[in-house]
């Protein structure tokens, strides 16, 4: 009997066990109903974000594109933009010039113009904002050009010398400034920050140490002038036996030491009276100097000084726009000289 119950006991489970199976498959069964929906709505909703996504970056792509290259605006929202994302203003030689280079050149020239108050009290604002612009992207194509000389000639600016160029910089006059202060001043008057400072400086180096690898003439003109130095001669002396290779200039009296001149104050201060400087670069990058101190105080300085241009850089440019290698992707106005801002005596 025992072992009657037993087999009726293990039908009964296997009976149980197919009823929860079924169970099973009626519960799947019902939930199959609403799987394959749902995927087919995911996938839909995939597809639509894919979709939108596409046409609002093209949308954005559209509403960028418009307003740099038709508008041509300077906004500072596009400017952001043109930091982040590669648009080129022009081609100098198959050369891409950075429209962020451009507007922040612009940027540069247009601030302080602007903090004097002379565009407001200006006739004609659009022609002194076109002055500018002309101006800022000719800039920008001759320092793209001279970084396209400097890879091909494997001349580098390091992170140092931007650093050193920018201490001197700080340090201007004697005047000891920190760099928060410092900071403020580039902003309050050239609206630029100390990073995008440092990118004017670099572009200026580049093409400084370009032009004087470039500029053999400057050289030999600079190897003749070494020579009468050493013989004893006189800057002005110099000027005149060398004629139209160089410029002799002369402050004709004492002049405040923080003048903007080059750098020739500062190499000018460091000099005793009636001592002629060794040859510098000015720290426009235009040309080599030299100069003769004639008489100095704490605050001020007096001297003469010789200037041999630098002309190899420029006169490529020029061919290179001769030949129609200097192709602009925005239409400006020629610079015209009498929308620019007359300088005080």
């Amino acid at each position: 009997m025992a072992l009657f119950r037993k087999k009726d006991d293990e039908k009964d489970k296997k009976t149980e066990r197919e009823k929860v199976e079924e169970r099973r498959e009626e519960v799947l069964a019902r939930g199959r109903r609403f799987k394959y929906p749902l995927q087919y709505a995911k996938h839909k909703v995939v597809t639509l974000t894919i979709v939108i996504s596409i046409l609002a970056i093209a949308a954005a792509g559209t509403f960028v594109y418009v307003m740099l290259y038709k508008v041509q605006t300077t906004d500072d929202l596009l400017y952001r933009v043109t930091q982040i994302l590669p648009y080129s203003v022009a081609e100098v030689d198959g050369e891409k010039v950075r429209y962020s280079d451009y507007l922040l050149i612009y940027k540069s020239s247009i601030t302080p113009i602007e903090k004097q108050g002379m565009l407001e009290n200006s006739e004609d604002v659009n022609s002194m904002q076109n002055y500018y612009k002309r101006e800022a992207l000719t800039t920008a194509e001759d320092y793209t050009y001279a970084l396209k000389l400097a890879k091909e000639l494997n001349i580098k600016v390091s992170d140092e010398d931007v650093d050193k160029a920018v201490e001197n910089h700080r340090k201007a006059g004697g005047v000891e400034r920190s760099e928060e202060t410092f900071s403020r001043i580039l902003q309050d008057n050239f609206g630029l920050s100390l990073s995008e400072y440092r990118r004017m400086i670099y572009l200026t180096l580049v093409s400084q140490k370009v032009s004087e690898q470039i500029d053999e003439l400057s050289k030999l003109v600079s190897a003749e002038v070494d020579a009468e130095v050493k013989n004893g001669k006189s800057l002005s002396d110099i000027s005149k036996s060398l004629g139209e290779k160089v410029e002799f200039e002369e402050t004709g009296g004492l002049i405040d030491k923080m003048n903007i001149d080059g750098g020739r104050s500062t190499v000018a201060l460091s000099l005793e009276k009636g001592e002629t400087s060794e040859r510098f670069v000015s720290t426009s990058g235009d040309g080599f100097y030299y100069v003769t101190l004639i008489d100095k105080t704490e605050s001020t300085v007096n001297y003469v000084s010789l200037h041999i241009r630098f002309t190899e850089l420029k006169n490529r440019l020029e061919k290179i726009r001769k030949e129609g290698k200097i192709v602009e992707r925005i239409t400006l106005e020629e610079k015209k000289e009498e929308n620019a801002p007359q300088e005080e005596n």
